[in-house]
């Protein structure tokens, strides 16, 4: 071939190459979510459906709520993830941030239940939950103790260095479990004083180590450390499918509702495909999965349990549900900073 003609031809191919490099770097989402079981789940049973049909992958930024906003909201022109799931909290701070942007009206968003769907559809929940009371069953065999029933039993003293309980300005846990005790000493969203004031005479002394996300519990409990803690249902039954001995109790007060919600980001530099994927983790087929092999919660009304144990896995759910407690996240967000430093100082010092 003539050397003339062999530059085009060269020319053309490294071009083609040049462009399914590009694809394929474009084929790459990244989910900001929790790491851990969380994470596992998804990783091994949701979004290999998603990549198979898409010709993509889908690759973890593992993190708390506030650890995920916290690199979104730093470098929000560019974000280094195309989907994030915030608990619902978390997430109201970051749709008033102008992090989000709005999910597209598909089928698998109208078939969400109503309280799953955030103002505007800016966001929408991938699961629902609560968060409750756990403890550690083999403890309390061993000594005895009847399961606990109450908020309030964080400060029985039988507990004295037992109670494990998640740092407020780091976790949804430890803010829901504050906020349960706040309102039994008489407080509300908007006034946390009685809860403040009555921490350090009633549950502050029971406990053993504030921690800044649950990670830390299944060791502590296998270790006989820990006896008692806020948990959701689905981390409690997570653990205990890998022989953790907890047991996951509604209080008689009632638990507070927990939502994880997902939304696409803004600026991020492949919202049709991050679109794509928002869509897909809304769909029955996606939520089957989760609830499957990670006791997900589906939001989705049409999900259909997948076996008989997922199936049961949502009947206990809908019983927790009969005394559920809601928080006013507009106002619990307006304050949160304030609570933040007074727990730093008071609590945690």
């Amino acid at each position: 071939m003539h050397p003339r003609t062999l530059t085009p031809t060269l020319a053309a191919l490294a071009a083609l190459l040049a462009a399914g490099i590009a694809a394929a770097q474009d084929k790459t989402i990244y989910i900001g979510m929790n790491g851990g079981d969380m994470e596992r789940s998804y990783t091994k049973y949701v979004f290999p459906a998603f990549e198979r049909i898409h010709g993509a992958k889908v690759v973890v930024v593992p993190g708390t709520s506030s650890d995920i906003l916290a690199k979104v909201q730093a470098a929000k022109e560019k974000p280094p993830v195309h989907v994030m799931f915030l608990d619902d909290g978390v997430m109201m701070r970051a749709i008033k941030m102008g992090l989000c942007q709005k999910l597209e009206n598909t089928v698998a968003l109208k078939d969400l239940y109503p309280s799953a769907r955030m103002p505007g559809d800016m966001a929408a929940g991938v699961n629902v939950g609560m968060t409750g009371i756990a403890y550690n069953k083999k403890l309390f065999d061993e000594k005895k103790w009847p399961a606990p029933t109450s908020w309030m039993d964080f400060a029985d003293p039988k507990f004295k260095g037992k109670v494990v309980f998640q740092s407020l300005p780091s976790s949804t846990f430890g803010l829901h479990g504050f906020l349960m005790f706040n309102r039994i000493q008489g407080g509300n969203d908007k006034n946390v004083d009685p809860g403040f004031s009555k921490w350090a005479s009633t549950i502050g002394p029971n406990v053993l180590e504030y921690i800044p996300s649950s990670a830390k519990i299944s060791e502590m409990v296998q270790n006989g450390e820990a006896a008692i803690f806020p948990l959701t249902p689905t981390g409690v039954a997570t653990q205990k499918a890998r022989g953790v001995p907890m047991e996951y109790v509604q209080p008689k007060e009632g638990s507070v509702l927990l939502t994880v919600a997902e939304c696409v980001t803004r600026n991020n530099d492949n919202p049709a495909l991050a679109q794509k994927l928002a869509e897909f983790l809304l769909t029955p087929q996606a939520q089957a999965a989760a609830l499957e092999f990670g006791n997900q919660i589906p939001s989705n009304m049409k999900t259909d349990p997948a076996s008989p144990a997922a199936k049961a896995t949502v009947e206990r759910f809908k019983g927790y549900m009969k005394t559920v407690v809601t928080i006013d996240w507009d106002t619990v967000n307006q304050l949160r900073p304030e609570w933040n430093t007074r727990w730093n100082k008071t609590v945690e010092r």
